[in-house]
Order: C-alpha cells, then sequence, then structure tokens
C-alpha cells in the first residue's frame, strides 16, 4: 500500500511499467485524429455549383477572353524587362491548365448534386402519382357504386311519370265507363 491507501498493481518481472489501457467492448472507442483536413461536405457543394454556374455563362467567356488579350498583348508589345511570360507563353498554358484541371471536377460535383436532388424530386412525383392513381381508383369505384345504387332509387321524374301515366288510366276509364248516378247511395246519408 502507498502513502494514500491505493493499492499498486504487481507488475511481473520483465514487463513494463507502463500501464496498458484495456479493450472494452462494452463501450465505442474514442475517434481517432485524422490527418486530413476536415471540410464540410455540403458547403463545398454549394461552392462548386457557385463556380460552375459562373463557368457557364458568357460573362466568364467574356473576362477570360479578355484577360488572356490582354496577357497575350503585354508580354508582346511590353519592354523586354516588364515581360513575365515569353513568347510560347507557357505561363499562360500553365495556368489555363490549371483553371481547367480545377473547373472540371468542380463542374462534375455541381452536376452529381443535381441528378441527386433530381432522382429526390422523381421519386416525390412518382409517389405523388401513385397517390393519385389510387384516389382517382377509388373515387371511380365510389361513383359506379352510386350509379348503380340510383338506378333502383325512384326519382322526381319517373313518380312523376308513373303518376301521369295513372292520371291518363283514370281519365280513359272514366271515359269507358261514365259514373251511374244510382250508384250515390251516400249522398242522402250525409
Amino acid at each position: 500500500m502507498t502513502e494514500r491507501g491505493e493499492q499498486r498493481e504487481r507488475v511481473p518481472v520483465g514487463a513494463s511499467a507502463v500501464p496498458r489501457h484495456r479493450v472494452r467492448l462494452d463501450q465505442p472507442r474514442a475517434p481517432r485524429r485524422s490527418r486530413l483536413p476536415e471540410y464540410d461536405p455540403e458547403a463545398f457543394g454549394r461552392f462548386s455549383e457557385r463556380i460552375a454556374r459562373l463557368l457557364g455563362t458568357g460573362r466568364f467567356i467574356v473576362w477570360m477572353t479578355v484577360i488572356i488579350i490582354m496577357w497575350v498583348v503585354w508580354n508582346v508589345s511590353a519592354p523586354a524587362d516588364l515581360r513575365f511570360d515569353h513568347y510560347p507563353f507557357i505561363f499562360l498554358t500553365l495556368m489555363l491548365s490549371l483553371q481547367a484541371s480545377y473547373a472540371a471536377p468542380l463542374i462534375l460535383l455541381a452536376q452529381n448534386r443535381q441528378d441527386d436532388r433530381d432522382r429526390v424530386t422523381h421519386e416525390q412525383e412518382r409517389k405523388q402519382n401513385e397517390r393519385s392513381i389510387a384516389d382517382t381508383e377509388y373515387l371511380t369505384r365510389e361513383i359506379a357504386a352510386l350509379r348503380m345504387g340510383l338506378g333502383e332509387v325512384a326519382t322526381r321524374d319517373w313518380i312523376r311519370s308513373e303518376l301521369q301515366d295513372l292520371v291518363k288510366e283514370m281519365v280513359e276509364q272514366r271515359a269507358l265507363f261514365p259514373a251511374d248516378p244510382s250508384h250515390r247511395r251516400d249522398e242522402g246519408d250525409r
């Protein structure tokens, strides 16, 4: 025992005095520190979409053309000691290659993000169409059931036509069989 009352674990002879950490299976491992820089993929995706939108405009092409023309004119007509890229314009070629090497992956990333959005939108529209079709089929069945039920119900027009037919029959019977005054026995009882 030490002065504080703690017990020290006895280390076998020849073993290291550095305590080993036991691997606990009931707890998750601590996250490792990555040597790679961390970034927000969503923010990077939005940035790539902005760049792709810029690269796809006429404004970019006009400005790029103006810069290249100024570059070439400067390096051809400026005094020799102020020129920074002589005739074969190797530095200009390097800059354009660098711009193209970054632009292509950014454009592809923006297209992939747009494809993902289109896929999600397409899936939502497909589900909405399925619900609409199911609702339409249900309403069609309900209307058919109502029509079948109404086929057995007496409508106002049908009752009116039946009553008119009965009135015609009564008029015809009265014409054929006029009322006999001798059959009026109950008139004196009143």
